[in-house]
C-alpha cells in the first residue's frame, strides 16, 4: 500500500532536518530540543558498523519516548541493497509506530525505494541523490509513489562522480537545478539541500543556505544543533521582504484578485503567488500528531 505524502505535513514543511547518530541514545533528547523542526536518527554514515546493531536497538528502546515529543522523526536507513540496509529494513518493519519518513540513501533508482515500501508500507519516502546514477534516475525517482521531498547528498556527490569542488560549489548547479525541477515537475514538498560540514562557520553556513533557497529548496540538512537557528534565519525573509509580501497580497485583496499597480510595477497572478511564499518562509512548521 502507497499513500499519497501530504504536503501540508511538519515534514513537507520542515526547515532543518537534525541528524543524530542511532548509536548515541544521550543525544536524542538533546537533538530534539534543539529547535529543528526535524530530527533524523541516523543509522548509516554517523554509526561504524560495527556499532549498527546497536543503533537498531537503541533507537528502538527510545522510540516511544523520543515521540512523545511531537517532532517529526525521520530514520536514514543504509543502502537498501547492502547487507547493513537488509537488516535495517527488517528492523524497520517492526517498529511501531511508523516513523514520519524513512530518508533513503544511495537512491539510484526504484528499486531502492521499492524495497523501503515493502518494509515500511505507507511511509514517506525521502531519497538521497547523491551519485551519477541517482543523478540520470532523477524522473523516475521523483516519480515514484510515497516520495516527500528529494534531498541532496552532495558530499557522497562529489566523490561518486570525481568531481573537484569550488568553494561556492558552482559545478553542482546543474545537480541542484536538476533536483529542483523535478521537484517541480511531480509537485514534491520543497527540495532539502545537504550539509555544511564546517559546523563552525556560520558565514559559510548561511552562504550555503541563502544558495539553496535561490534554487527554490526549502530545507537543510544539519549535523550539528548550532546550525539549527542560523539556518533558520538564512531561510526567513528579511522585513523588507515581508513588508513587499504583506502589501502585495493586500492589494491584491483589494483588487479583488484583478492585476493592480504596485510601485510603479504590476501585480498579477506569479506577484501574488511569490509574495505567498515568500510569507510562508516565515512561520515555522507546527506539527499537527
Amino acid at each position: 500500500m502507497t499513500t499519497t505524502p501530504d504536503l501540508d505535513a511538519p515534514l513537507a514543511r520542515a526547515r532543518t532536518l537534525l541528524f543524530v547518530p542511532g548509536n548515541r541514545p544521550e543525544r536524542f533528547m538533546k537533538a530534539l530540543a534543539s529547535g529543528a523542526d526535524a530530527v533524523v536518527l541516523d543509522l548509516e554514515d554517523a554509526v561504524p558498523a560495527d556499532a549498527k546493531v546497536a543503533a537498531r536497538e537503541a533507537i528502538a528502546a527510545a522510540w516511544q519516548e523520543v515521540r512523545r515529543a511531537g517532532l517529526p522523526l525521520v530514520v536514514r536507513i543504509s543502502a537498501p541493497a547492502s547487507e547493513a540496509g537488509i537488516a535495517d529494513l527488517a528492523w524497520l518493519a517492526r517498529l511501531q509506530p511508523a516513523p514520519d519518513a524513512v530518508m533513503v540513501p544511495k537512491a539510484d533508482g526504484v528499486d531502492a525505494l521499492q524495497a523501503v515500501v515493502q518494509a515500511a508500507p505507507g511511509v514517506p519516502l525521502l531519497p538521497l541523490i547523491e551519485s551519477a546514477a541517482g543523478w540520470d534516475a532523477l524522473p523516475v525517482i521523483a516519480s515514484t509513489p510515497g516520495v516527500l521531498r528529494l534531498v541532496i547528498g552532495h558530499i557522497d556527490f562529489v566523490a561518486d562522480t570525481g568531481l573537484l569542488c569550488s568553494d561556492d560549489e558552482r559545478e553542482l548547479v546543474p545537480l541542484r537545478f536538476a533536483v529542483a525541477m523535478h521537484t517541480r515537475l511531480q509537485q514534491l514538498a520543497p527540495a532539502i539541500d545537504g550539509v555544511t560540514a564546517a559546523f563552525d562557520d556560520d558565514a559559510r553556513l548561511r552562504a550555503d543556505t541563502q544558495r539553496a533557497l535561490r534554487f527554490g529548496f526549502g530545507a537543510k540538512l544539519c549535523i550539528h544543533p548550532r546550525q539549527v537557528a542560523v539556518v533558520h534565519d538564512a531561510l526567513a525573509p528579511s522585513a523588507d521582504e515581508r513588508a513587499w509580501a504583506e502589501r502585495v497580497l493586500a492589494a491584491d485583496a483589494a483588487s479583488g484578485g484583478a492585476a493592480v499597480q504596485l510601485d510603479g510595477r504590476m501585480v498579477d497572478l506569479p506577484v501574488v503567488l511569490q509574495a505567498r511564499r515568500t510569507l510562508a518562509r516565515s512561520r515555522p512548521p507546527e506539527d499537527r500528531r
